[in-house]
């Protein structure tokens, strides 16, 4: 079962459906939505300030997510990947969006709608990223506007957790 932890008299809040892998952290403000997944080893600190996570979001292996005292929050929309290993830190995640492994978004950086970030990118704080546009480097910088299918590959990367945790669940 996943480490839950109530902090300051506040206890994480899980939607239904969603799977929390056996080594996942919760910790303090974190809300989470429905038919979500919280993989092994993801860090979920929301000690300082809340951590709200929407509907069908995949955080995977070895995220951190995690905020700036009394300055910033994390907000992640519906139908979000967060790939492995991957810091957000104060940062908000529009719907349908893409983080990919290793990358780093800093405290107040928005990632617009339909986005992707690309692997090992670093997001400077501040940063607004536009919607439905890739955005990779250190420091990550716009690197073109994404098509029609780019955006049905990131629909497509968020079903297959979605049923990747289905997996976990029926095999308990």
């Amino acid at each position: 079962m996943a480490f839950i932890r109530e902090l300051n008299g506040i206890t994480p809040q899980v939607g239904e459906g969603t799977f929390l892998a056996e080594t996942a952290v919760l910790i303090g403000d974190v809300r989470i939505g429905k038919d979500s997944s919280i993989w092994y080893n993801a860090v979920l600190r929301g000690d300082v300030n809340p951590i709200i996570i929407g509907d069908r979001v995949n955080i995977q292996d070895g995220a951190v997510l995690h905020t700036l005292y009394k300055k910033s929050v994390v907000e992640i929309g519906n139908d979000v990947s967060v790939g492995h290993n991957v810091n957000v830190h104060g940062a908000k995640i529009e719907d349908n969006c893409l983080i990919g492994m290793g990358a780093t978004l800093l405290d107040d950086v928005v990632v617009g709608t339909g986005s992707i970030v690309a692997a090992n990118s670093l997001v400077r704080s501040g940063t607004k990223i536009e919607p439905h546009s890739l955005y990779a480097g250190v420091p990550a910088k716009k690197v073109k506007d994404l098509s029609e299918e780019n955006s049905e590959m990131v629909k497509k990367n968020a079903a297959g957790y979605l049923m990747y945790s289905s997996w976990y669940k029926e095999n308990k």
